[in-house]
């Protein structure tokens, strides 16, 4: 039975015990201190379930409009992987291909459904097999973008030089999830130029630097993407109902914009004071070092809003809670004696537009969880994951 049947049987139900109870609160024959109790209490019970299958009516309307909103956004940066000028693939700690881009298959000379579950180690020449082996086995102990500067193998074609790209994505336990690498054919004058070439160079270098404080709206402009020097920004669109959707969060060293999003409306608050630097669109387009890396970073942003899409596809309130929480602490969790603390304070309407559920809801098993010894709130009203 969906929601809609059960808020038809609801109402009906409730519309013939107001019509008994008016009934036979009118006949002359029955004394009024003689209408049963259990009726009355049946009659207002009766009342609360009407009230509840309506207000679940509203959230479920809630997490069918906030999950189509996260799936637009989902869709819009899987295009811009899809799309990429650059060759993208994604695998898998030990270098098994999970997701390759269009570019990366014709960079490699193979069909793109042909690639997943290949060993990348065979796109690789015979000659620099084991330094990459060396260089997959070292990533795992890292958390940093690192540049690989290697001779690539064509499937039945020919060889070539290739800058790589690679950014290690984790779990909640700190556990290597899936690699990130971008792959860019390189000549050899190139080659020479980008072995020493590092990509995590400080992107505010020569580009001015913008501050904003803790609940400032920050402009969007769609020639400019922000990047991310310090701080976090929360990410927000409105539902139909006006209710505020909460979609994204970018923290340092992450990027966004108004041309990131295909969303009409879009909102982008400091969570913290934050330092953001500008860089005009026009300038990706005619700096190639510049959008090799960017696209890790913007890559980042289709992992998590992914994420958000997971957390509304889930049924239960609590299961959306407790995904929400765990995202946050691999977001935003810092290390603390008690346990794991978020870096920045988030409101209880905060969780609750990211749950698509409502402020009291969210109060109330929130203060379950403290109850249990799962989370505590250090003086400053920030959540601790306990260990």
């Amino acid at each position: 039975m969906n929601i809609e049947q059960f808020i038809q049987r609801a109402e009906a139900l409730h519309q013939r015990l107001a019509d008994l109870y008016q009934t036979a609160s009118v006949l002359p024959w029955i004394p009024p201190d003689l209408l049963p109790e259990a009726f009355k209490e049946l009659y207002s019970n009766s009342k609360m379930v009407q009230l509840a299958a309506e207000e679940l009516y509203q959230q479920n309307e809630e997490l069918i409009q906030t999950r189509n909103l996260l799936e637009a956004e989902r869709q819009h940066y899987q295009n811009l992987f899809e799309f990429a000028p650059d060759g993208y693939l994604v695998t898998n700690a030990e270098g098994i291909i999970k997701e390759a881009n269009p570019a990366a298959a014709k960079l490699l000379n193979i069909s793109q459904q042909f690639l997943v579950g290949k060993p990348m180690a065979n796109f690789i020449s015979l000659e620099e097999r084991q330094c990459f082996r060396t260089e997959l086995n070292q990533l795992s102990q890292s958390d940093r973008i690192k540049e690989l500067v290697l001779r690539l193998q064509q499937y039945r074609g020919e060889s070539f030089d290739a800058a790589l790209t690679v950014a290690v994505v984790r779990n909640q336990y700190g556990r290597v999830n899936s690699l990130h690498w971008l792959m860019r054919n390189i000549n050899q004058h190139q080659r020479i130029e980008l072995v020493s070439v590092n990509t995590n160079s400080d992107l505010s270098q020569g580009r001015p630097v913008f501050k904003h404080s803790k609940g400032e709206t920050i402009p969007l402009n769609p020639l400019v993407i922000w990047y991310v020097r310090q701080g976090l920004v929360k990410l927000s669109t409105f539902c139909e109902t006006g209710e505020e959707v909460l979609i994204g969060l970018a923290t340092t060293e992450m990027v966004f914009g108004s041309n990131m999003t295909s969303l009409p409306i879009y909102q982008a608050i400091a969570l913290s004071d934050v330092e953001l630097v500008s860089i005009y669109v026009a300038e990706i387009a005619v700096t190639p070092m510049l959008s090799y890396t960017l696209l890790p970073k913007i890559n980042q942003r289709l992992q998590q809003t992914e994420s958000f899409l997971v957390i509304s596809g889930r049924r239960r309130v609590e299961d959306r809670l407790h995904h929400l929480l765990q995202l946050l602490k691999r977001e935003l969790g810092e290390p603390v004696g008690e346990g794991t603390r978020l870096s920045v304070r988030f409101t209880h309407e905060d969780i609750a537009s990211a749950c698509c559920t409502t402020r009291v809801t969210v109060t109330r098993l929130m203060g379950k969880l403290q109850q249990q010894g799962l989370i505590s709130f250090d003086l400053k009203k920030h959540i601790v994951f306990k260990n």
